[in-house]
């Protein structure tokens, strides 16, 4: 994987940055993206990927992304420092408690006529794969009815 800086644009103060990015595998498979870092915001803007990406491959790209485009794009003194952690998501609890206010995004989420999985994406800040199966993991625990009639 590389992470190469473009450009820069500085305008009233504000300055963002876009990189090119690269993810290559041995197959001889890869994907360029286009990131923009605006303030504190990551951003992918632009994909193209040799094969064609499948949703499912589409949906873990900002995964595969995610810690190498954090390290070229964050500044350090932003990162604390290099003992800071690499990840940029708000903490959230683990376990139980973590669960149950996965149920409770879900929820209120579906009560505004809102998307709630995309309710829980933003709340934890993981991707639709790990979010799906924290929605699944709080249905199993009781915070949510089930999804479909056992027989």
């Amino acid at each position: 994987m590389s992470v190469r800086h473009s450009w820069v644009v500085n305008e009233g103060g504000a300055t963002t940055s876009w990189f090119d990015v690269r993810l290559a595998f041995a197959d001889g498979a890869r994907v360029d993206a286009l990131a923009v870092l605006s303030g504190q915001d990551v951003r992918v803007e632009d994909v193209r990927a040799q094969p064609p990406l499948s949703l499912d491959d589409l949906a873990v790209l900002a995964e595969w992304l995610e810690d190498p485009l954090f390290e070229a794009c964050v500044p350090a003194p932003a990162r604390g420092g290099p003992a800071a952690p690499r990840r940029a998501r708000p903490p959230w609890p683990r376990g139980r408690e973590g669960r149950r206010l996965v149920a409770r995004e879900y929820r209120a989420a579906r009560e505004e006529g809102g998307d709630p999985v995309l309710a829980v994406m933003r709340a934890t800040g993981h991707g639709r794969r790990k979010s799906l199966r924290l929605i699944g993991q709080a249905r199993d625990d009781g915070f949510l009815t089930p999804r479909r009639a056992r027989r």
